[in-house]
């Protein structure tokens, strides 16, 4: 405990050290005088000022009294709306205003603009201008020979300088603009131009000589500098607290040093501004609570930095305690754990920081809630999944799993070994499949047990024939049972079957029809039951018919990592998922827990659970004493996992209860392995598709509106899940399952091309009870469906991979960062659907049968004159070669 507390606090410390010395302390020239002038508008909150802002005299007041230390004077764009009050408080305060005209195309609102301005210009001493037009031409709300008209108009009926608002280039562009006004009022926003943040002071001084020479004599104003303290980039401009700081501090400094009259956009962050590009509400130098941006002397630093490191050093620190409850951890195991701890509170942290900076209207912060609510269980697979690394590849090796030694010493302690009853259930099974079961169970090397072979749901007599010929022909071992018009699908068979067991047989075993179990499954399982508190002991599913295919071959890997990796970890918490083969289960416990219950479709997953709830001990061995055959086709694999998950969210809606406080058995472990399990399977997969499906519905918005693009800190933890996701699955099969690489790859294919089965399979869970049972089709009695297998799974990968690319397309201009890793994202996301194209597409392709690779390295080598190289066997994971292999190869 000493070693694990000191990890922590290791750990701990050096995160608090990493804040530290990542905190960004920059340089820039002090000012500590008035600024010349600053734009103001009076609107507060979201609300458009054209629709329902309306400022208040109170309002402009406590604003105007705020900006007075700060500024000589101020600009406004408007002269109605309420924006008529601000030139009379201003007087109150010593402020000089520069009125503004809003010019667009309406006629009427041109007119009453006018003449607001004039009257505001005639009435207040303190107005020393008036803009008609703000970036009017830019717009092309106005012709420029029509807006010198209206310009003429208002000098011609007051007896303040009067020019108009528009960017650098249109008073070059148009000299006859510039001879109508009385000065130039001239916008250089270099962030609009895609300039960094350390330019943007330099360019704004070129572009103001530039038009010192263009129009010599000419009294020039820049109306308009500011750099945005958050938002998205503009190709390099890159907006920020920090960069608004310094890029200010330095062009105020350099404007008062050679002279220049300027005017800071803006003074007041505009929340109602978030249709600009994302950028618009954060322009001012004070926030919407008219709190200072930042400080006009000193080093720029972020006030709030160690209240956020604060935040991060106590979520790291919580969510670090569980592994205090870690029986006997190693170091790397625990700082592994308290380093992704302590990551998750860094970006809380960052979460935190982004919803206290930024204005959200209902759109915003509804997209921004759900992300993160969809964000959390996200978060917390990764960890788990993190965890489970660092279980297997720093942990101590597994301690309850049986292995082979343990076995035979218990076998060797010459316990008695109690009656075992075999359940075989079968429905519509080939019969010569059959035959192979149940010959295997009669080479079975133990005393004392009986066979009972339960028919279910069969009326044809080619099914089921032949199996009671051969029951009878392997001896009164084997019981044969033909029953019809059974209910509860494979539970009510099994329940039958327990009627017909004899009354002495104390245990319970249960083997799917294909298995073929070895020897000495129950001489070397059943001495695990000496201990009175064992309720069931779980042997592995295996496959032997792995090299019918290439995609066999894969989903034999991919089945394998399950039984190798996840059951084994598992184990350690008394909290295996029961799979009703090759399963051995005490009758005792089996009763008390109810016996095979017919509510769900997964009843031996349910009657494993149930066994727990009443505090009775598993154990799992990863010993392979069976091989059964694997789904004849890609649809049949399909169908068995989405039978698995619907099971499994029954399961999950039937037992939930049993997980509160007090409700069972159940120890904390064992409830936070199954927990975690469901939302590791259940919850990923589901969560995968409806963020993939929402983010299809974020692309128009974010290509074509400029608005809500989806910022790092809700795309970045998406790619990062990923990383992680990839990292478990291939570090996990490289320790765990002995497999080859080229197996392990073509598992991961396969273990993605069904997320979009598992959340059908969850979403008919939400709105349904009772799906029918769906029988796996093995042994070759199926063939391949003629429609398409991975028709829906196309139909949004493609959706998915058009989005990114119409983002990337989209953005060429614009090279906002946070939309390339959104397409990246989306490409991220259309990988689980496009494996599932791709095993389709491998199903009906040549190349999915070994006979094309073996002929293609032929004749390869036939083509370069090299002699006939013998041909590989292909073994399946029993160890076999397939039979066609072995008659080419003798």
């Amino acid at each position: 405990m000493r070693a694990v507390v000191a990890v922590l606090l290791f750990v701990t410390a050096a995160h608090a050290a990493l804040w530290g010395l990542l905190q960004d302390r920059q340089q820039a020239p002090d000012f500590k005088g008035v600024l010349n002038s600053l734009s103001y508008a009076p609107f507060e909150g979201t609300a458009h000022p054209d629709i329902d802002n309306i400022p208040t005299v109170e309002k402009i007041r406590s604003d105007l009294k705020a900006l007075a230390p700060l500024t000589r004077g101020i600009r406004l764009y408007s002269s109605t709306g309420g924006v008529e009050l601000v030139p009379p408080i201003a007087h109150e305060f010593g402020l000089k205003v520069m009125v503004g005209a809003w010019i667009d195309k309406h006629v009427e609102r041109n007119e009453r603009e006018m003449l607001a301005a004039i009257d505001l210009a005639k009435h207040n001493s303190n107005v020393n201008g008036i803009v008609v037009g703000n970036e009017t031409i830019y717009r092309g709300d106005q012709k420029v020979a029509d807006l010198i008209k209206l310009i003429q108009r208002v000098k011609g009926s007051v007896n303040v300088p009067v020019t108009t608002g528009e960017i650098w280039n249109i008073w070059l562009e148009h000299p006859e603009l510039a001879s109508s006004v009385d000065f130039i009022a001239a916008h250089i926003l270099p962030y609009w131009e895609g300039f960094p943040s350390k330019q943007a002071v330099d360019q704004a001084l070129i572009i103001y000589q530039k038009l010192r020479d263009a129009f010599p004599g000419k009294r020039i104003v820049i109306a308009e500098f500011g750099w945005p303290s958050a938002g998205y980039n503009l190709r390099n401009a890159d907006p920020g607290p920090f960069q608004q700081a310094v890029t200010l501090r330095n062009f105020v400094t350099k404007a008062e040093s050679i002279g220049m009259e300027y005017n800071i956009v803006e003074a007041i962050d505009q929340p109602w501004k978030f249709f600009e590009g994302g950028v618009g509400p954060y322009w001012g130098i004070l926030n919407a609570d008219r709190e200072p941006k930042f400080s006009w002397t000193g080093p720029v630093v972020n006030e709030a930095y160690w209240k956020l490191a604060g935040i991060a050093l106590l979520i790291g620190i919580l969510l670090s305690l569980p592994i205090l409850r870690l029986a006997t951890p190693t170091v790397m195991q625990v700082m592994v754990l308290s380093a992704t701890a302590n990551g998750v509170g860094a970006w809380v942290a960052t979460v935190f920081a982004y919803w206290t900076n930024h204005y959200f209207v209902f759109g915003s912060a509804f997209a921004l809630t759900l992300g993160l609510t969809l964000l959390v269980p996200l978060i917390l697979i990764a960890m788990a999944r993190i965890e489970e690394i660092a279980a297997v590849a720093f942990g101590r090796r597994p301690q309850r799993l049986i292995t082979r030694e343990m076995a035979a010493m218990q076998a060797a302690a010459g316990a008695p070994l109690p009656k075992v009853s075999i359940h075989v259930p079968a429905y519509f099974e080939p019969p010569e499949m059959l035959k192979q079961t149940l010959d295997a169970l009669a080479r079975l090397d133990y005393p004392n047990f009986e066979c009972v072979v339960i028919i279910n749901n069969t009326p044809d007599p080619a099914f089921w024939q032949p199996i009671q010929d051969h029951c009878r022909a392997l001896g009164e071992r084997f019981k044969f049972i033909n029953a019809e018009k059974v209910e509860g699908f494979k539970a009510g068979a099994l329940r039958i079957a327990m009627d017909r067991t004899a009354a002495d047989a104390e245990i319970i075993g249960v083997i799917d029809a294909d298995y073929v179990v070895q020897p000495d499954w129950l001489r070397d399982l059943v001495p695990a039951f000496n201990d009175p508190r064992v309720g069931l002991v779980q042997a592995p599913q295996d496959h032997r018919d792995g090299d019918r295919s290439l995609m066999h071959y894969i989903m034999n890997g991919e089945y394998a990592g399950f039984f190798d990796i996840g059951m084994v970890q598992r184990n350690e918490a008394n909290a295996i998922i029961v799979h009703g083969t090759m399963c051995l289960i005490r009758r005792a416990a089996m009763d008390m827990a109810g016996g095979w219950a017919g509510d769900t479709i997964c009843e031996d997953t349910d009657l494993g659970l149930a066994m727990a709830e009443h505090g009775w001990l598993t154990h799992y061995t990863n010993t392979r004493y069976g091989h059964g055959l694997l789904p004849d086709t890609y649809e049949a694999f399909k169908k068995q996992r989405h039978r698995w998950a619907y099971g499994g969210f029954q399961i999950v809606k039937k037992h939930w209860r049993r997980f509160l406080p007090g409700a069972s058995r159940l120890s904390p472990d064992q409830k936070r392995e199954f927990t975690l399990g469901w939302l590791n399977w259940l919850g990923a997969e589901s969560l995968g598709v409806v963020v993939a499906i929402l983010n299809l519905i974020w692309v128009p918005i974010v290509a074509f509106a400029d608005i809500a693009i989806p910022d790092k800190i809700l795309t970045l933890p998406i790619i990062a899940a990923f990383v992680v996701s990839l990292v478990h699955f291939v570090a996990l099969y490289r320790l765990r399952v002995p497999v080859k690489t080229a197996q392990m790859l073509g598992a991961m294919v396969a273990a993605m091309s069904v997320q979009w089965t598992v959340s059908r399979a969850v979403a008919q869970g939400l709105i349904t009870e009772h799906l029918a049972f769906a029988r796996t089709s093995k042994g070759g009695l199926s063939r391949m469906s003629i429609e398409f297998q991975a028709f829906w799974e196309a139909v949004i990968g493609v959706l998915l991979l058009a989005g990114a690319a119409v983002l990337i397309a989209s953005n060429q201009y614009k090279g906002v960062h946070e939309i390339y890793i959104f397409a990246g994202v989306l490409v991220l996301q259309s990988l689980p659907f496009l494996a599932a194209v791709a095993i389709a597409s491998l199903e009906i392709s040549r190349i999915n049968e070994f006979s094309f690779w073996r002929n293609a390295r032929i004749r390869s080598a036939e083509l370069i004159g090299l002699r006939r190289a013998p041909i590989p066997i292909q073994t399946s994971t029993s160890g076999s070669a397939s039979p066609e292999i072995q008659r080419e190869t003798s």
